[in-house]
């Protein structure tokens, strides 16, 4: 039997005309942090690069989709955005989301699937999404999947910067905010130094709290069994890009000498690299970014993948989006409330109540940014 939201979907698509594209609008912000965050893999963070598309339509419906950096690349991904991704779906049926999806990347294939290809289908299909959902009157995480409207979360923090005891101070001050998992980065070339941050920030959060480890792929193998066997008594949740995200074979290998669960994802920008991941590394939660990996449909596509092999999802960055998907999805565990705050840029700022995030109940993806607010930080517009 047809539901109202396939029969509105299916009313949507039979008025190609009102849906026709006619301009995507993309604009490049670079919005300074607050402080330099440090991670092992990447070094310093001083600022993070917003790259919003509005996709306009016939009937003068918009919808408003984004991807982030960490700091570098968005020019380049404005860029194709503009130069290519505009033109390629100029006069295109905006509900025709899996097509136009297939149809970018088909055109852009041969540039590569991932890096800034990906990103820059991410931030039209995200656009896609919110026009579809708006038009059918429907918040994301019932469009998604609709499992749930609330998801479990922990702060993700970016801390190698931080002393001991400043890094115990943040620790105690989300706690405080109502947080009850806590992510730490590790990575650095003297692993006890790590080892020690953890166990003292066990003993902040207490027994029942959910911590993790990030090394951002800084590890040989032999590095991070060594740092994961001492901290075992640390009871670590996961623990996250040990070494390079494409070495497989190394991740299988941890996992084999190690009983924390292992965690990544948030480098892989194809399907085809999960399904890789799946079958070789033995991890035990995949983490897709939808700012990446071609959107909120390249981000379906894995997490679905993951439920038919019983693996757990979580989610890496953007947690203003993420909270929607994670929500709809039954094999959704953790979602990351990551340290660049987009979320303060919006007219919806994250809340989260003991350790659990509540996803948007308004039509569309609930990412409505405030660009009164971003508007001192805009480098490129048009």
């Amino acid at each position: 039997m047809q539901t109202p939201t396939d029969a509105a979907a299916d009313e949507i698509s039979r008025n190609s005309r009102a849906t026709q594209i006619v301009r995507i609008e993309n604009l490049l912000y670079r919005v300074p942090l607050r402080q330099v965050l440090v991670d092992a893999g990447h070094g310093d963070h001083t600022h993070f690069e917003l790259v919003i598309s509005k996709v306009h339509c016939a009937d003068g419906a918009c919808g408003v989709g984004y991807t982030y950096t960490g700091g570098k690349g968005g020019t380049a991904i404005r860029a194709l955005l503009r130069d290519e991704i505009a033109g390629l779906l100029h006069g295109a049926n905006s509900a025709d989301i899996a097509g136009l999806w297939k149809k970018m990347r088909q055109s852009l294939h041969y540039l590569g699937c991932g890096g800034v290809v990906g990103f820059a289908i991410s931030a039209v299909d995200v656009a896609l999404w919110d026009l579809h959902c708006r038009r059918l009157g429907q918040p994301l995480w019932r469009v998604a999947g609709g499992h749930a409207n609330t998801v479990p979360c922990y702060r993700g923090l970016i801390d190698l910067g931080f002393s001991e005891e400043q890094l115990v101070e943040v620790v105690a001050a989300e706690i405080a905010r109502g947080h009850t998992g806590i992510k730490l980065k590790v990575g650095r070339p003297d692993y006890q130094t790590d080892v020690r941050r953890v166990r003292r920030v066990r003993d902040v959060i207490g027994p029942a709290a959910v911590m993790m480890a990030d090394a951002n792929y800084s590890w040989d193998a032999s590095t991070a069994i060594a740092f994961a066997k001492e901290v075992a008594g640390a009871r670590l949740h996961w623990f996250e890009e040990p070494v390079d995200p494409h070495d497989f074979d190394s991740y299988a290998a941890i996992a084999q000498a190690v009983d924390i669960p292992l965690a990544s994802g948030e480098n892989l920008r194809t399907f085809a690299e999960f399904r890789e991941a799946i079958r070789h590394a033995r991890l035990g939660y995949l983490q897709p970014d939808a700012s990446n990996l071609g959107g909120i449909t390249g981000w379906l596509e894995v997490a679905r993948h993951a439920a038919l092999h019983g693996l757990k999802v979580a989610s890496h960055g953007m947690h203003e989006l993420h909270v929607s998907l994670m929500a709809a999805q039954p094999n959704a565990s953790l979602l990351e409330v990551h340290s660049f705050p987009i979320d303060e840029y919006t007219h919806r700022p994250f809340e989260v109540a003991n350790g659990i995030a509540t996803a948007p109940e308004v039509p569309g993806t609930g990412v409505e940014f405030d660009f009164a607010r971003l508007k001192p930080y805009l480098v490129h517009e048009g």
